[in-house]
């Protein structure tokens, strides 16, 4: 990345206190990206993210925003975020990673990608990127019940300011 990938960093970092340990990738022999087979399915452990989430909002319907994850590739995750305005236009993207720290395109998304690296067993960094450089670092963060996700968002402005906001996602399915 060609910006403030290290200052982003070192920020999240600080704000959880603690340090990355990244999930192990794929071996040479190992599935590629491009999918999971029924068979990698079933054998795949159980990821307590998976399922369906909705954003807690004050908004009006039509207004939604509901986040998906499911399994995919060999160990990894997909994400699918759709949403609806407080106009009633509704846009999807989506990204999946094998939380490697490696970037992959969002779809949907014109020039984004997207890496996530694992902290803990309920905390994982998301690194969103757009033209190669890091605009954002979202900290999110599994509740122990596995029913809530609490995504801080960390933005470093072009002065050098931070933005940091909040959202709270529950399960749904």
């Amino acid at each position: 990345m060609r910006t403030h990938t290290s200052t982003i960093l070192a920020l999240a970092m600080v704000a959880t206190g603690t340090t990355f340990a990244c999930a192990p990738a794929a071996d040479e022999g190992g599935q590629s990206d491009a999918g999971m087979t029924a068979e990698s399915a079933a054998e795949a452990p159980s990821n307590p993210r998976f399922g369906v989430w909705r954003l807690e909002s004050d908004a009006p319907p039509p207004a939604s925003n509901i986040m998906t994850y499911e399994p995919w590739g060999d160990g990894g995750m997909k994400i699918t975020v759709a949403s609806t305005n407080a106009e009633g236009e509704s846009s999807e993207w989506s990204y999946a990673t094998m939380f490697d720290g490696v970037f992959r395109p969002v779809e949907g998304q014109e020039n984004a990608t997207t890496a996530v690296e694992v902290v803990d067993d309920r905390t994982n960094h998301i690194l969103n990127a757009r033209d190669g450089d890091v605009y954002q670092v979202i900290v999110n963060v599994l509740s122990e019940d596995g029913n809530t996700i609490n995504n801080e968002y960390r933005r470093t402005l072009p002065d050098g300011t931070e933005r940091i906001s909040h959202a709270v996602y529950r399960r749904i399915e």
